[in-house]
């Protein structure tokens, strides 16, 4: 018979937080009692079709909680996608059509599975639209729960409306649909971000309100970028997408910072092998070599570590270039992408062009060449005379 403190205590090791003290074992131990697996929530609203390793976090937590024949319950969002999760958020969310919530809930759903167990009895998969698609009675009934000062201590809301940016009724009501889920799925245990923390804790009132047994509450650290500055986002080109070409994957993972080498095999639940600790090129190499063949297939890893080497090593590239981004998508001026990135002003960027002194990966740039394809240079190393490098990254520029 499982020990639910001992399960308890794994599954939170790496966590933020998980409240309230000795809620999951005592979860587990009720779930036990009834002879049934817990239901164990994730929500993801699909404002975006990719899945990036900041979501990899979240979704590795789900996928221990399956190992130990739980079952989770994965909601997408596609009624509160159109209201818009105001977390972390400065200013209201844009609206999405309903076509695009559905193609981006499709793609998601595809790439969780590859860190998901795809089995009934460990997955569940639903959107929310099946019980938020309610009548105005239900809608009200529901409305009474949260107190406007209650939300208005939330921090991303005192910060806007201290500052006169506009609050949509609309984000007020979001955590309160966020929290009817929990009743609906009728979830034991809510995971998140630790950007998410005031929406998994509402969700426990909106339970109690509705007569219910609380959640437990599991908030996940949120995994900084290949900057080493802010967490990961594709809109900071900062991130590496599940589904990127194994010499992607490969290529940004060996750009991280050192220090971030540790936490990123915690969260992404990565096995080092036999490298050594006191070897950090080493490690960021065998973790590197895990990421592409856990998403890429297995031995892209070692294929993808020897085309690193060929580029970096025989053409005398550093592999710790400085990443800089560049628009998602259209034609990018390379004159200006060289002055961005170096410092430099467009003429000189031009006339390095025209002189032969820019380089893509390793070769030489056409000298009668200003203009270029954004997805073009994705991933690549632009080069200015001989020692200057940096990697192009797709994101949105200001």
């Amino acid at each position: 018979m499982a020990d639910p403190r001992t399960d308890a205590a794994f599954l939170t090791r790496n966590a933020a937080a998980a409240q309230p003290a000795g809620a999951l074992a005592e979860r587990m131990a009720v779930a036990e009692r009834e002879g049934r697996p817990l239901r164990v929530k994730l929500g993801i609203d699909p404002t975006a079709p990719d899945v990036h390793l900041g979501h990899v976090v979240v979704l590795q937590k789900l996928r221990e909680f399956q190992d130990l024949g739980h079952r989770v319950v994965l909601i997408i969002g596609d009624y509160t996608a159109r209201v818009g999760d105001p977390s972390g958020r400065s200013a209201t969310r844009p609206v999405l059509t309903t076509e695009d919530i559905d193609r981006n809930a499709r793609t998601y759903q595809d790439q969780a599975l590859r860190v998901l167990r795809d089995e009934p009895e460990l997955l569940e998969i639903r959107r929310n639209g099946e019980w938020l698609d309610m009548g105005m009675d239900a809608f009200l009934t529901l409305a009474r729960i949260p107190k406007v000062a209650q939300l208005l201590e939330r921090d991303d809301f005192a910060k806007r409306y201290a500052g006169g940016v506009t609050i949509s009724l609309l984000e007020f009501v979001y955590p309160l649909l966020q929290g009817y889920d929990s009743v609906a799925i009728e979830a034991d245990v809510e995971i998140g971000g630790t950007d998410q923390t005031f929406n998994l804790y509402f969700g426990r009132d909106v339970q109690r309100a509705e007569g219910r047994p609380e959640q437990s509450v599991i908030t996940m650290p949120l995994l900084v970028g290949t900057d080493g500055e802010k967490k990961m986002s594709k809109s900071l080109g900062n991130h590496i997408g599940i589904t990127e070409p194994a010499e992607e994957i490969f290529g940004r993972t060996m750009r991280i910072p050192d220090e971030l080498i540790a936490s990123w095999t915690d969260l992404l639940g990565v096995d080092l092998g036999g490298a050594a600790a006191d070897d950090p090129r080493a490690r960021k190499r065998a973790l590197a070599r895990a990421l592409c063949d856990r998403f890429a297939g297995q031995g892209e890893g070692d294929r993808a570590q020897e085309a690193f080497d060929r580029l970096f090593k025989d053409r005398a590239i550093p592999d710790d270039v400085a990443e800089h981004v560049v628009a998602d998508s259209g034609e990018v001026h390379l004159p200006a992408v060289i002055a961005s990135a170096f410092g430099v002003s467009r003429s000189e960027g031009r006339r390095a062009i025209t002189q032969g002194g820019v380089r893509i990966d390793g070769e030489p740039w056409p000298q009668d060449v200003l203009d270029a394809e954004a997805s073009e240079l994705h991933g690549s190393v632009l080069q200015l005379g001989k020692r200057r490098f940096a990697r192009l990254v797709a994101g949105q520029t200001a």
